[in-house]
């Protein structure tokens, strides 16, 4: 019967947005304490599963969790010797084999968060659903949450969150994951503007982009200055305009990849870091 307990330790790493490690037996020849395809998982403090035990699985686990301290990381391959002339640290296998271990990284996968799911917002949701990420979209519309008007993002390869709020998006802020991209466009260039005052209260965040032009920017420049008490290397974090300069458009769709590439440049400067 195969050991699906793997699936679900990957899947619960993924909802707690932990780090890990995928060990597989790759190879097996001769005698080995499991066969090739034997997995387990291996987290920060926790283990799923096994590969044997003994020296193969101790080694494997130390070098998983090495890994997972230097992320990001390649993928790599482990050589085993199982006989009593092969010195090992954890013990002998004497077993009469050899195996080979693929250890393979499990990243946690980028944050984002969209306030205003409108033309662009939904735009952009549709280009990020496609990527492996934690997808949040925040919306004080109903409407615009809506099971029919989301329906593009159905078959979304993201984890989709929807969060419906009344009066206050900003108290979301606070419960977003650490190093979450925030991108503030909503339909209400108040609701905007405390979105950007609570974003720079907020510690642990990633890229904070607004969406507008260089008139509302200095508008809300004056606003975080002088009601916020933000100082000039604060206002700083925000991005405006966002996405890439050189792309001019002003159609939803066009403004959505334009984003979506800035974002990708982020993502990739969060993993290079």
């Amino acid at each position: 019967m195969p050991d699906l307990t793997w699936v679900t330790a990957v899947a619960r790493l993924r909802e707690r947005r932990e780090p890990g490690v995928l060990v597989t037996v790759a190879t097996v020849r001769g005698h080995a304490p499991r066969r090739a395809g034997a997995k387990m998982v291996v987290g920060q403090s926790d283990t799923w599963g096994s590969i044997g035990g003994g020296n193969v699985e101790a080694v494997a686990v130390e070098r998983a969790r090495e890994l997972i301290a230097h992320l990001p990381a390649e993928p790599e391959l482990m050589d085993f010797a199982l006989n009593d002339k092969v010195v090992n640290q954890h013990g002998v296998q004497c077993c009469g084999g050899t195996v080979t271990v693929l250890l393979e990284p499990l990243p946690v996968p980028p944050a984002v968060a969209i306030f205003g799911v409108g033309h662009v917002g939904l735009e952009l949701a549709r280009i990020l659903a496609r990527h492996e990420l934690d997808l949040h979209l925040i919306d004080t519309r109903p409407d615009m949450l809506a099971a029919g008007r989301l329906a593009a993002l159905d078959d979304a390869i993201a984890v989709i969150h929807t969060h419906r709020v009344a009066l206050l998006p900003e108290e979301v802020l606070g419960h977003l994951p650490p190093g979450t991209h925030v991108l503030i466009m909503t339909h209400d260039h108040a609701e905007d503007a405390a979105l950007c005052d609570a974003a720079l209260r907020t510690d642990g965040l990633g890229t904070v982009g607004l969406i507008g032009s260089p008139a509302k920017w200095a508008r809300f420049t004056k606003r975080l200055t002088a009601e916020g008490g933000h100082r000039p290397e604060a206002l700083a974090r925000i991005k405006t305009p966002i996405g890439l300069t050189e792309i001019t458009g002003k159609e939803p769709a066009v403004i959505a990849v334009s984003v979506a590439a800035d974002l990708l440049r982020a993502f990739e400067s969060d993993t290079a870091g």
